[in-house]
């Protein structure tokens, strides 16, 4: 702390010297004409002279400093002479006589010494600039990264939910550093490195976090893009002392974020395969596995982009232990929703499996969020505890945006917009290999004027050739209702046309899913790192066989939206009793549209639902038949892949 005060003191007197001079410099002065001896007489003799102040500079000469009298000033030097004194004072001129002035030994000490303790101070100043720690403006070399320690939150396993296999993964990592000796006895040897990688929002970064709360080793974490300078050869040096900062608190973890940064593919750049960057990489990949071996020094890595990474850095040896975080399922986002509500006031009525079963393809991220905009709400709201209503909002907040409640629509528009979605709806409905409905709304959210949700009912990862087709078919079923109804179409289809073409697509040529193609792929996805994710994708078939995927993806849409409106006009009782009551209630459930559609009447529902009271939810211990109870009775069972929102 003494240090820093010195050091803060040094500054100030060196700036206040700095201000001092350059104020000095262009400080006003008076001007003074010097005059010969000659001149000098030559003004006595013609009296021309008003005051002279002689200062004895105790040799044969002295100085004169005097005024004219039309009020120039002037300098000069005279010999010590009695006589031209006399003159002086007969010519009419006030006369004063001075003894220099001797400054005191101290002041002249002072004066001698302070030049020389700035100079010193100046240089001490730089030199802790260059070595000292922290960001100094001439520290290039030095590394950035932060040991963490316990003054932060600290985060453990216990905060982690969703990814239980990683956490394994990582646990045994953290084991080994605890209990060396298990493991050494077995001839077993730990991986150097963890890479972990998975879509944005899955948790990478918190469960490198969770890893340093549990280890109890010295933990250095430091982003990718620390590495990278202006100035060549930063990079590899800070990669040097990174890893020399490491051994000596070894064992130890060394974290990098974003690790695609600096570890991207070599040999891909436009600039030739010399460049600051590449030798970043070359320094990192020596430190990891080189001929000096690093004992007691693992290091972990998040990204995004595994794609782009260099092949030596994947190579066992250096990261031998890759790790996917996936989107969670239903059951992982159960307990990820249990560790974002611990510690908030929720209501009796809040069932999170629930919820759970709402936000298919959510992140941890995501559900993160969707339970920080229900607080907000409920803050909002002036409520005490978060209710489901809350949470329901919030899943639609983050899935379509905000309600934009100031948005002026023509009824014209909003006839049109309750057709559409309702067009959605009904043929999503009659469809069987759909996603269920489980909300139809003509009130603006986002960028969209109304939309359609759709939730599955259970997670999946694959999807067949007729749910994709059955879903072309619901896309397109917004425009065909517009062209039923009013004999012509909007722009309000254009992200519809978009989704369309883009599955027809990917099912031509990524699935092999074409009759008249047959099972190929078109497109490597191979190609130059530096071109970009869309670019990258290599041509490798003809111009006739382009043509012949045009007209395929042609024919497949044609197709699915004259199926869309063959389903609509069989159905335009429906289509027409579901949009006007969308017109007068804004807002359909799931469970209403679908009563609308089966000609049950809403008044019917509402007496339903109140046979599930909540008494009856709540002892329900069993999470399965707490989701039975509040199924719609004539939902059909369905398989789904993604919520999609129109």
């Amino acid at each position: 702390m003494n240090n820093k005060i010195w050091k803060s003191l040094l500054i100030y007197l060196l700036l206040m010297f700095v201000a001092i001079s350059v104020a000095d410099l262009f400080a006003p002065k008076e001007e003074y004409v010097d005059l010969d001896f000659n001149q000098f007489l030559s003004y006595i003799e013609a009296r021309k002279i008003a005051t002279a102040e002689i200062t004895d500079q105790k040799s044969e000469i002295c100085s004169v400093t005097g005024t004219l009298k039309d009020g120039t000033k002037f300098n000069s030097v005279i010999p010590v002479d009695t006589e031209l004194y006399q003159r002086l004072v007969e010519s009419g001129a006030v006369v004063e006589l001075k003894l220099p002035q001797e400054p005191s030994w101290w002041i002249t000490l002072i004066a001698n010494l302070i030049p020389a303790l700035l100079m010193v101070g100046l240089f001490v100043f730089m030199m802790q600039q260059t070595q000292g720690g922290g960001k100094q403006v001439m520290q290039f070399g030095k590394s950035r990264a932060r040991l963490q320690s316990d003054v932060h939150k600290r985060v453990t396993f216990d905060d982690v939910a969703g990814c239980e296999e990683a956490k394994e993964e990582l646990a045994e990592i953290v084991d080994f550093l605890k209990h060396p000796k298990k493991y050494l006895e077995l001839g077993a040897r730990i991986p150097k490195g963890v890479l972990l990688f998975g879509a944005p929002g899955t948790g990478k970064t918190y469960i490198a976090r969770a890893v340093a709360g549990e280890a109890g080793v010295p933990f250095l974490s430091i982003s990718g893009s620390d590495f990278v300078e202006m100035f060549v050869g930063v990079g590899a040096a800070r990669v040097r002392d990174l890893f020399s900062e490491a051994k000596k608190q070894a064992p130890a973890i060394v974290f990098i974020d974003e690790i695609d940064a600096v570890g991207r593919m070599r040999g891909a750049g436009m600039g030739g395969g010399h460049d600051e960057r590449e030798q970043t990489l070359n320094q990192l990949l020596v430190e990891m596995d080189g001929f000096s071996v690093n004992e007691g020094i693992i290091v972990m890595a998040a990204t995004n982009r595994p794609d782009v990474l260099d092949p030596a850095l994947l190579r066992p040896g250096r990261f031998d232990r890759q790790i996917v975080l996936d989107k969670p399922d239903l059951n992982a986002r159960i307990e990820i929703l249990k560790v974002h509500t611990r510690g908030k006031p929720l209501a009796k009525e809040v069932d999170l499996e629930v919820l759970a079963r709402a936000t298919p393809g959510f992140t941890p991220a995501d559900l993160e969020n969707v339970v920080n905009e229900a607080a907000l709400l409920t803050a909002r709201n002036q409520k005490r505890r978060i209710g489901m209503q809350e949470l329901e909002e919030a899943v639609h907040r983050v899935v379509a945006g905000p309600r934009k409640k100031s948005r002026l629509i023509s009824e014209h528009e909003k006839k049109v917009i309750a057709y559409h979605e309702s067009g959605h709806a009904l043929v999503a409905l009659m469809l069987p290999n759909t996603d269920p409905v489980h909300e139809v709304s003509i009130i603006p959210r986002g960028a969209a004027l109304g939309y359609t949700l759709q939730l599955p009912m259970e997670d999946k990862y694959l999807i067949t050739k007729s749910e994709i087709l059955d879903k072309v078919t619901s896309v397109l079923a917004g425009r065909a209702a517009e062209e039923i109804i009013f004999n012509e179409v909007s722009s309000g289809a254009a992200n519809d046309l978009e989704v369309a073409t883009h599955l027809v697509r990917r099912m031509i040529m990524e699935f092999g899913m074409s009759d008249t193609l047959g099972p190929l792929t078109f497109g490597r996805k191979e190609g130059q790192v530096f071109l970009g994710r869309d670019l990258a994708r290599e041509r490798d078939f003809s111009e006739e066989v382009a043509a012949e995927i045009d007209r395929e993806e042609r024919n497949i849409i044609n197709q699915c939206y004259e199926r869309a409106k063959t389903i609509l006009v069989e159905n335009k009782d429906k289509l027409v009793l579901v949009a006007e009551t969308l017109i007068e209630k804004e807002t359909l459930k799931g469970k209403e549209f679908e009563r609308l559609v089966f000609g049950e009447s809403l008044e019917e529902e509402e007496s339903v639902t109140e046979q599930v009271t909540k008494e009856e939810v709540e002892t329900v211990k069993d999470a399965s038949e707490k989701a039975r109870l509040r199924e719609p009775k004539t939902a059909p069972s369905r398989p789904a892949t993604v919520p999609e929102v129109r």
